[in-house]
């Protein structure tokens, strides 16, 4: 569990910027280990202020009712809940507090799953947890028992006034808590279009295959950047330095006249960019000197649950041997 609390501080002294918004404890069974709740994400986006536009001043906002059209002061406003249109019930910050909750001042661990059961539309927000100095042997007790059980834990707990269901994992030796969104709260989907009937020829799922598998690696974060973000980074220093800014033409979307020349010509150009990165790639061993292996399909190749191909160990083969020519 984790009791509620206000506190701040540092993550394990690795990133000293980082303050918390909690001070409390896990517990499962009858341990309690005291931790700290931080934030674990942080948005990178530019962030736009509204001004106005004949002379560059700050768009400004007022708390003002509706009724007498006065301004009202923080310490005037409660909290309403409309139950009919313009009908509402309050509540003050003391009944909120007082209202009965499993887990009002706790983070309440209450089972292990294996987390491949958990579908990721679950996710909300994710937090690190960090023990206080007389809590690290416990805490580090239960991140080696939950790390070799291979499981996650679920818990219930209080935060900003609802109670909100998470995971508890563990990434690089920290705790992450994962908020969840319950679920009720998870929409339907109910598209009339996925309801018709369509014909797909065995030459189309064979080229749509092809091309997963040439599309198919490993997941390397730091081969992702947010380009858009960098031109406007870009756009923004050009102005400051009173710079034109150059505005490109949008492209028009491509349509899709011939879904199987679109799939054929997708194919041929993810293959060729993969066979050129293997070949520079490999251009450092040749530069050295060493025997190079000639690429060899396996006379048989296992496939995973999921249908991929497997890859043996110390081989390097393409995925999709042969692109079909319809």
């Amino acid at each position: 569990m984790i009791a509620d609390g206000l506190g701040n501080g540092s993550i394990m002294g690795v990133m000293p910027a980082m303050r918390s918004i909690w001070n409390g404890a896990i517990t499962f069974g009858l341990i309690s280990i005291p931790v700290r709740l931080f934030t674990a994400v942080e948005e990178k986006s530019l962030k736009f202020h509204q001004l106005h536009a004949s002379d560059n001043g700050r768009i400004r906002y007022k708390r003002v009712c509706s009724l007498d059209e006065e301004e009202v002061p923080y310490d005037e406003i409660v909290k309403g809940y409309e139950y009919e249109k313009d009908r509402y019930v309050v509540f003050s910050d003391e009944e909120l507090e007082r209202l009965p909750s499993d887990s009002i001042r706790a983070v309440d661990v209450v089972s292990f799953v294996p987390l491949e059961e958990i579908d990721p539309i679950y996710f909300q927000k994710s937090y690190y947890l960090a023990p206080e100095p007389t809590g690290v042997k416990a805490y580090r007790l239960l991140a080696q028992a939950l790390q070799e059980s291979g499981r996650v834990a679920i818990a219930k707990f209080t935060l900003r006034e609802k109670e909100r269901l998470a995971t508890l994992r563990l990434r690089n030796g920290v705790f992450v808590l994962e908020t969840m969104y319950w679920p009720d709260e998870i929409r339907q989907p109910n598209f009339e279009e996925l309801e018709k009937d369509v014909e797909i020829r065995p030459q189309e799922l064979a080229m749509a295959k092809a091309l997963i598998d040439n599309l198919t690696d490993h997941f390397h974060p730091e081969q992702f950047t947010d380009s858009y973000r960098q031109r406007l980074e870009a756009a923004a220093e050009a102005k400051i330095a009173g710079q034109e800014v150059a505005v490109a033409p949008t492209a028009e979307p491509t349509q899709i006249l011939d879904l199987m020349e679109a799939l054929k010509a997708s194919v041929e150009a993810t293959k060729a960019k993969r066979d050129a990165s293997e070949a520079e790639a490999a251009e450092p061993a040749r530069a050295s000197g060493l025997p190079q292996l000639s690429p060899v399909s396996p006379p048989t190749a296992r496939r995973p649950p999921d249908g991929r191909q497997e890859r043996p160990s110390g081989q390097i083969w393409p995925l999709c041997g042969t692109i079909l020519d319809i």
